[in-house]
């Protein structure tokens, strides 16, 4: 996929990284999940929708058999790694594959969507009739954003590589997104995050970055993976790197 106003309107592909993804951007810290399940996400008896699910991450952490939880991604290969992921757990989850701006999915069915780290790819206004669409009434739409901080030490570093390698990518520094008054009524929190990674975690999951695998050709990421290993090389084995977390709420 592309959009003009993202990496100068280059090619990405997030099917790409599926296998990266699947393993290594599980990083969400504890703080996230505790507020969505304070705000009643996947509790007993309700409906849930995750758009841009990816490989499932939100859904395989808040999983609750007694609710209804459905994501969808518009790449059959992340939606092809959610469901064997939730299959080799036993989890009850729907996943399938469609854009976000057209689910195909009934009127009024969710208590709940969620979209977590993706909704600055999607068209805004078309999305704001979707989701007024797909709520029940008196429904919750929640918007999470995780954030790196750019000053800190190997953040900047690895970042300044991606776009060593892939000079049109942008980082999408999406918090701004957060702060959209997409629908009235909405309530932002803003965490500070110390995430712990082992050089190889965070390795993979700069692979699942849409500057590198995702966008990437072959010879150029191996390049840039050798390097970014080599840089990694000159750490301890594991590694604190600080995020923000921003979630925000629309109660519709």
């Amino acid at each position: 996929m592309n959009n003009k106003n993202i990496d100068n309107g280059n090619t990405f592909d997030w099917g790409l990284a599926s296998e990266k993804y699947s393993e290594f951007r599980d990083i969400y810290p504890p703080v996230l999940y505790e507020k969505l399940r304070a705000l009643g996400v996947a509790a007993d008896g309700t409906s849930w929708l995750d758009l841009g699910t990816g490989t499932g991450i939100l859904p395989q952490n808040l999983y609750n058999p007694n609710a209804r939880i459905t994501g969808i991604d518009i790449s059959e290969q992340q939606i092809r790694y959610a469901r064997e992921n939730a299959k080799k757990h036993g989890w009850n989850i729907r996943y399938f594959a469609a854009p976000a701006e057209e689910t195909g999915l009934p009127d009024k069915s969710f208590d709940f969507i969620t979209a977590a780290q993706c909704f600055w790819y999607f068209d805004r206004e078309k999305m704001r009739g979707e989701i007024k669409r797909l709520l029940k009434p008196n429904g919750t739409f929640i918007k999470v954003y995780l954030d790196f901080v750019y000053d800190d030490e190997i953040t900047a570093k690895s970042l300044a590589l991606v776009k060593q390698f892939n000079p049109d990518w942008q980082p999408a520094e999406s918090w701004h997104d957060m702060l959209d008054e997409l629908f009235d009524g909405r309530k932002t929190e803003r965490f500070e995050c110390e995430i712990p990674f082992t050089r190889e975690s965070w390795h993979g999951r700069m692979c699942a970055c849409r500057g590198t695998l995702a966008s990437m050709g072959k010879e150029t990421f191996e390049r840039w993976s050798a390097e970014h290993k080599q840089m990694l090389a000159a750490y301890p084995e594991s590694i604190i790197v600080k995020h923000k977390l921003y979630i925000t709420c629309f109660n519709l």
